[in-house]
């Protein structure tokens, strides 16, 4: 299954990144630690156009430290990248934000040379709830669901820091479906672009080779690390359901239920400090995605050449915009 979600007003998010990179100083991209690789938009690289980012994993307290050590040495190894580690609510280390920016741009700041920073990210990561703690109030809408920023706004975190806030923004195609399935566990897509039950699944495989013994705290199934790591991820969601009384008709396990419950667990650390991924892990999915996705522009390519498809639709030109011909 293929996970996808690009609401329309995301188009217009890209399109208003793109004008306003061009008079930002410092890009804050918000990541989730629990899942730093799938939750850092490829297409920012393109619309931030090489500008001094800050990479903030945020939701830290719910990750696991020592994968989010090395997630944090991964983004600072990069060039004219800092990254930090936060929780959003905590109003100490949100401040840092502010230090780690002018870091990043020391030539900025005062009243004729303000800095002026974009912060953006996937829906749902927490952008809202950090701009209302480095504010002291409520400037933003929060909600623990994808796409509750639907508009960029302005604010001013001090006489010469000027932050711009976007609405949260995924990518038109997501071409690594492990990334898809980790998004969709967060909470990071809309409800209506997977099945629970497949999520579930994907969640499972993933908890049962790395936090066996969370879930086993969590579902006090009697099992051994071993054991859970050689179960099938659809026996393992029965016995969840069965355990935790997710019951239809006939004393049947209603497994809507059961991965509903395992996701809801996981979104709110009930399972425990969980991250999904690590920088090698997302490596080797992040390699066989491209790998995936440059051979399926190829068997595209093939089609076209063979009239099985359409040719590929030129974009439209702004006749407004276009340079007049000479007479």
């Amino acid at each position: 299954m293929s996970i996808q979600w690009f609401p329309g007003h995301m188009h217009l998010t890209r399109k208003a990144i793109g004008e306003r990179v061009k008079e930002i100083d410092v890009v804050i991209e918000m990541l989730d630690a629990r899942l730093p690789g799938s939750s850092a938009n490829p297409l920012m690289a393109e619309l931030t156009s090489g500008r001094p980012t800050l990479k903030v994993l945020n939701k830290q307290d719910m990750a696991d430290p020592t994968r989010t050590a090395l997630w944090l040495a991964h983004y600072n190894a990069q060039p004219n990248t800092r990254a930090i580690a936060l929780d959003a609510s905590d109003t100490a280390p949100a401040r840092a934000l502010i230090e780690a920016c002018f870091a990043l741009a020391p030539r900025r700041g005062g009243m004729v040379k303000p800095m002026r920073v974009l912060i953006c990210g996937i829906p749902n990561v927490g952008k809202s709830t950090l701009i209302n703690t480095l504010k002291g109030k409520r400037a933003a809408k929060t909600g623990d669901e994808a796409g509750v920023t639907r508009t960029e706004s302005r604010i001013a975190l001090a006489d010469d820091f000027y932050l711009y806030d976007t609405p949260g923004m995924l990518w038109p195609r997501i071409f690594v479906p492990e990334s898809g399935f980790n998004l969709a566990a967060s909470g990071a897509v809309g409800k209506n672009a997977y099945d629970e039950q497949e999520v579930a699944y994907e969640l499972l495989a993933l908890l049962k080779a790395d936090y066996p013994a969370l879930l086993e705290a969590r579902y006090k199934l009697g099992r051994t690390p071993e054991a859970y790591a050689q179960a099938p991820e659809d026996e393992l969601l029965e016995a969840i359901g069965r355990q935790r009384g997710a019951l239809a008709g006939g004393g049947k396990i209603n497994l809507q239920k059961a991965a509903e419950l395992v996701i809801s667990d996981f979104r709110h650390q009930h399972i425990g400090r969980i991250t999904l991924e690590t920088p090698e892990l997302f490596g080797r999915w992040m390699s066989a995605g491209l790998k995936s996705d440059a051979d399926r522009a190829e068997r595209k390519k093939a089609l076209r050449e063979q009239g099985l498809i359409s040719p590929e639709r030129k974009p439209k030109v702004d006749q407004r915009a276009a340079p007049r011909k000479p007479r």
